[in-house]
Order: structure tokens, then sequence, then C-alpha cells
């Protein structure tokens, strides 16, 4: 029998509930074995913030306040197809992947409390893709509208999944989100 091996972070979720520390002599000669693994967002690789002092797993920067939430629990972050979509949507507004902090709720790892949220992502901007406002206790929000907070602003729209299948949810998302990011903060 051989020995299984991954890097995947869901993957090693799963398996491993305690959390493991190494020293950084460990950490060099474990890099120096470890095949590299190609993924869509190469060759612009953002690498996801999964320090053990910080309390959400999460894609990008927090520095522009835009927040994208979404709930993928077959995948890290988003479908091969939805990952593509969304790089050309904020392309298209000229922001990259390295410009926005994307949460999957689906991660076990990340609390699926608003407040939580707030306090640890300060963001201006909130994209929820197809997760239900009532799931994180905020109220009803149709979709493709907003909810304007003292704080930040709240879009809710499909998820790209949904909005493949239908060209009218693409195009009212657009339309919205894309008043949206050119608002002024």
């Amino acid at each position: 029998m051989s020995n299984l091996l991954t890097t995947d972070p869901i993957a090693l979720q799963a398996f491993m509930s305690e959390t493991i520390f190494a020293t950084a002599d460990a950490v060099e000669a474990f890099s120096g074995q470890s095949e590299s693994v190609s993924s869509p967002l190469n060759p612009q690789q953002v690498t996801a913030h999964q320090e053990s002092v910080e309390e959400f797993i999460y894609q990008g920067s927090k520095a522009k306040g835009i927040l994208f939430i979404l709930r993928y629990p077959a995948y890290p972050y988003f479908s091969p197809e939805a990952e593509e979509a969304f790089v050309k949507t904020i392309g298209a507004l000229k922001l990259t992947v390295a410009d926005v902090a994307v949460v999957n709720l689906a991660n076990a790892h990340n609390p699926n409390d608003f407040k939580r949220i707030m306090s640890f992502f300060t963001p201006k901007k909130i994209i929820l893709l197809g997760v239900e406002p009532l799931s994180l206790k905020l109220p009803e929000i149709a979709h493709n509208s907003y909810m304007h907070g003292r704080i930040a602003t709240v879009f809710n729209t499909y998820s790209f999944e949904e909005m493949f299948a239908d060209m009218v949810k693409k195009k009212a998302f657009w339309t919205e989100f894309k008043s949206l990011i050119q608002q002024q903060s």
C-alpha cells in the first residue's frame, strides 16, 4: 500500500482537525520536494490566506474593500468555468483577483456570521454570489438589488452557474455590478 499525498487545502481540511505547526527547515525541505501545481489563475497566481492567526481562509486582498462571498462546496473558491467568468468580469472593470477578497462560506473554517465577516474584512462593497442573504441573518434582498448599510453596500446576485444558464440574469447582473464597482466609496 502506498502513501496518499495531497496539498489541496480542502482535502487536508477534511482529513485533519488539528492545527499543525512546522519549523522553517521542515517547510523548506517539503517545498523542495513538492511538485508545482498549475491552476487557471497562473501566471498571476494568488495565494490563499491560511495563516493560523487568520479567522478566514480567503483569496485576494482586503485593501480595496471589495468582498465577494460565495458558497461552492465542491471547490476551494469557484468552479473552473465560474473562475474564468469571474476573472473576465472583474478584469472588465480594471480589477484583478489580487484586488478583491473572495471568501467561500462552504469552507468549514470560514464562519457563516455576517458580523465576523464585517469585522475581519471591513468591506465597503459586498457581492453575494448565489448566497442567500437570510443565511447570513441579513434581511431579504432581491436578486440584483442592493442593501445600503452604514458601513457597506451589499449586492445580492446569482451564482455564475445561474447566470450561465440565463442571459437575462447575466445582463441584469452586469448592469448593476458595474454600477456598484464604479461608485465612489
